[in-house]
């Protein structure tokens, strides 16, 4: 059995200061820096400071000629004439119509012609009949030749547009708008910094909280060291009233009372048990590790957690105010945003004037008698429009955005009212947590004192065990109001720095 035990042990001590190392420790430093690193939050605000990064960059193409292309297709059931139906015919019939005008006035030639005339004619043998059938021969030709030539007009006058094609580039340079190019840039700018104002006070926020759970951890910590040292403190006296009870200078209900006691502590050391592994839970949570993930930090092994206190920015807090609180800067963003709105809507009532140009083509082609090509032509204009009524709809908009600028100024002074007063109460507690801290040191050289008097009595046997009970209760509640002291110094001036915009 001895060899066993022997083994046991030598295995227990090579594997504990592995089990030891296992453990990832932390500092504070590292703590927020993680936790920086890992907080989807923050993630979420550097991503819109890049939204509102790009959305800066497009408001400044505004100043810029925009350039876009246009094409198009159509087809008609039925195709553009610029001739109408009886000037078709006509210009069709144009040979035939002629060669009957002209047979009609060529007889009536003839007619005309004398009868002495025709006997020397006859004589060449020129009669009317024969000068007739020639003169339709001819005529009929002519017509022939006159309708080609109509027809030709007619074919080369169609338009052929049942498939049309168009296609247009254009160039528009803004000039004057009013003023709403200007405004929708300062609107841009202003949405960049309120983006970077809501990083800030995001990045300040988890640092506050990261503090508050690292402290809150080593608090637990030396609590639980506390707790361990008061519950051996019972037992000891326990063991002492026990022998005492053996010995008949102690009676049982003596006995009883110490067993409570401890039975306190034991109760006492588990809830601070419970409480440290819960508070390294959300440490972990917030630094984005492993609720299970075991830590060690940097400040548990300290003895004494107190710090020098600098009390320098307390005097200048009124200036670092508006300068350094981020929500501050997030309602001035809102207010110097409402005013750019209503330049946007002012700029409604105002002429706009920008330059165009570019070119067209079309198919047929419109510039050489509809030809089935492409053809086009280069344009450049002034495009000026002038607002000359409109009921009174901007007017009312612009009334209603400067209400808007108005409550948001309202609000930023409340704010500034409600953080002045946040500065001076977190600058009156760091005060009141030095003082606290100041007494606890000085209760805990008292409760020392107290204690060690108290053992003594109690082993010269002129002291009762409910007395040495009562300094060790009071000495433990000087030593957890130290912790709670120290503790709450630092966070206080956490809070100080959260309250004054300068945590860092």
């Amino acid at each position: 059995m001895k060899k066993k035990n022997i083994g046991l042990i030598l295995i227990l001590s090579v594997l504990a200061p592995t089990a030891a190392s296992a453990q990832r420790l932390l500092s504070l430093d590292s703590c927020r820096a993680m936790a920086l690193r890992n907080n989807k939050q923050l993630s979420v605000s550097k991503v819109k400071q890049e939204v509102a990064a790009n959305l800066r960059k497009s408001a400044r193409t505004k100043y810029l000629p925009h350039v876009s292309a246009l094409g198009a297709y159509e087809w008609t059931s039925k195709e553009i004439s610029l001739l109408s139906d009886d000037q078709k015919s006509a210009l069709s019939n144009l040979g035939t119509n002629l060669s009957t005008a002209a047979s009609g006035q060529a007889g009536q030639v003839i007619e005309q012609v004398p009868q002495t005339a025709w006997q020397a004619l006859g004589l060449l043998g020129i009669t009317p009949e024969l000068l007739q059938q020639q003169l339709g021969t001819v005529m009929g030709e002519l017509g022939a030749v006159g309708n080609g030539l109509g027809q030709k007009v007619v074919n080369a006058l169609r338009t052929d547009t049942r498939n049309m094609f168009a296609g247009a580039v254009m160039v528009t340079q803004p000039v004057f708008m009013g003023g709403a190019i200007v405004a929708m840039n300062k609107m841009a700018d202003i949405g960049e910094e309120m983006a970077a104002n809501s990083y800030e006070a995001k990045r300040q926020l988890t640092l506050y909280n990261i503090d508050k759970a690292y402290w809150q951890v080593v608090s637990l910590h030396h609590k639980q060291q506390l707790a361990e040292s008061y519950l051996d403190l019972v037992k000891k006296l326990d063991g002492d009233v026990q022998k005492m009870i053996r010995e008949g200078v102690a009676t049982r209900s003596e006995g009883l009372s110490v067993s409570v006691k401890v039975n306190e502590a034991e109760m006492a050391l588990t809830t601070v048990n419970d409480g440290l592994v819960l508070s390294k839970m959300l440490l972990c949570q917030l630094c984005g590790l492993p609720l299970d993930e075991q830590v060690t930090l940097a400040d548990e092994v300290s003895k004494d957690l107190s710090i020098v206190s600098d009390d320098s920015q307390l005097s200048t807090f009124n200036a670092q105010l508006i300068d350094n609180r981020p929500e501050l800067k997030q309602l001035q963003n809102m207010v110097d945003m409402s005013r750019q709105l209503t330049n946007i809507l002012k700029a409604g009532n105002l002429p706009q004037v920008a330059l165009t140009g570019g070119y067209a083509v079309t198919n047929p082609n419109l510039f050489n008698s509809f030809q089935r090509k492409f053809g086009g032509m280069w344009n450049v204009g002034v495009l000026v429009r002038v607002p000359i009524w409109n009921w009174g709809d901007v007017a009312y908009k612009v009334r209603a955005s400067k209400g808007a600028t108005a409550i948001a100024t309202l609000e930023l002074q409340d704010a500034r009212e409600k953080i002045a007063l946040q500065v001076n109460q977190s600058s009156f507690r760091v005060g009141e947590a030095n003082k606290k801290l100041a007494m606890a040191q000085t209760n805990i050289r008292k409760a020392d004192e107290n204690l060690r008097t108290a053992n003594l009595g109690f082993r010269e046997g002129v002291i009762s065990s409910t007395t040495v009970m009562e300094a060790q209760t009071a000495w433990l509640q000087a030593q957890s109001q130290k912790i709670d002291a120290e503790i709450d110094v630092r966070l206080s001036r956490v809070n100080l720095q959260k309250a004054l915009g300068t945590l860092k």
